[in-house]
């Protein structure tokens, strides 16, 4: 099996995998960074959502081989010590019912806000569209993203 360097939450880790493992299994279970989810294992459901390059990405179909040179950034690296503002929003929001979705949630939030500083409510349920909560928390999830994107400017 090849050998992988990634950069991953500002640190070089290097794994050793058949070339078509997805980043999932990688983070999940060789480096047991276990705040990305599994949830539905073809892209649809937002679970695993991770950033590459500043960019939110599900990582259940990312293989490992196309990950050299790129930087990936989990839930835990979102922030040492959880005060990102989404982080923030969503606790104070109180957003979470089970909990399951909410790091694909946030990763996809804070990725989103990167890009627009000051979202519409349209835009916000736009961008979360491909995120699924099975506890329906879609409106407290809105109402964070909002807060977070005020908490940002």
């Amino acid at each position: 099996m090849p050998n992988y360097t990634l950069y991953i939450n500002g640190k070089e880790r290097s794994v050793t995998a058949d070339a078509d493992t997805p980043l999932l299994w990688i983070l999940r279970d060789e480096l047991n960074l276990v705040g990305t989810k599994f949830g539905c294992g073809i892209a649809q459901c937002g679970a695993c959502t991770v950033h590459i390059d500043g960019v939110a990405i599900r990582s259940c179909q990312m293989q490992v081989s196309i990950l050299d040179d790129v930087k990936i950034t989990t839930i835990e690296g979102l922030s040492a010590d959880g005060k990102h503002p989404v982080q923030e929003a969503w606790k104070e929001i109180d957003v979470p019912q089970c909990g399951y979705c909410q790091s694909g949630q946030i990763m996809t939030a804070s990725a989103f806000l990167e890009e627009n500083k000051n979202p519409s409510e349209e835009e916000i349920r736009e961008a979360m569209h491909g995120n699924i909560c099975r506890c329906a928390s879609y409106n407290r999830i809105e109402k964070a993203v909002k807060v977070a994107a005020d908490k940002m400017s």
